[in-house]
């Protein structure tokens, strides 16, 4: 089965669940095909190979991401959900691309700790209510020159309303948003802050 044909139905069986599913923690809560679209483009336009995916629902995401970036590249994502883990696991294997992903099962705040890599990129997609929480972690994670992308920037621009505001007000990012799916809201790190 070849790429496109996976995320176009992974995209379809997402669309189905979320319009019939009435509990949230059942729900996949995908980007949007154009929003993958972007992120390639993205991931492409900036040769990032090592990617940090929070949120990985049921894969689809970390598809478009692992399928855009270099042999060697690795997208590292972490989900808490165990139903969902075994679906993206699962689908990583249908894609191909399995040999790219690092699977990281857990509560991302608790994970995040325990990493010392720095990524080319930072996509958030997950509980938007932690993001402040996470916030040194991801700014430690994130390397000189590297991108964050934070999803549903205008669909949920209240709950992201403190996450934004902070980073717009650090000297060292420059920020867009982007009205591309849900609302992207972009974060490019310049230099690392003086302690």
């Amino acid at each position: 089965m070849d790429l496109d044909h996976i995320l176009n139905e992974l995209e379809q069986k997402g669309l189905r669940n979320d319009e019939t599913q009435s509990d949230k923690s059942l729900k996949y809560l995908n980007i949007t095909k154009d929003t993958g679209e972007f992120l390639r483009v993205i991931v492409l336009a900036t040769r990032s190979s090592k990617i940090l995916e929070v949120g990985t629902s049921n894969g689809y995401s970390t598809i478009w991401l692992a399928s855009s970036i270099p042999i060697e590249g690795t997208v590292t994502t972490i989900e808490y959900s165990e139903r969902k883990a075994e679906e993206a696991l699962s689908n990583f294997k249908k894609a191909d691309i399995a040999n790219k992903i690092v699977f990281l099962k857990g509560y991302a705040q608790a994970v995040l700790k325990n990493l010392s890599d720095q990524y080319d990129l930072i996509f958030l997609d997950a509980d938007r209510s932690k993001y402040m929480d996470m916030m040194q972690d991801i700014l430690r994670l994130l390397k000189i020159g590297g991108l964050i992308v934070c999803d549903n920037a205008i669909s949920h621009e209240s709950e992201l309303a403190e996450f934004t505001a902070y980073l717009r007000s650090k000297q060292n990012f420059s920020t867009s948003l982007v009205p591309v799916g849900k609302g992207e809201f972009l974060a490019y790190k310049s230099y690392n802050e003086q302690v």
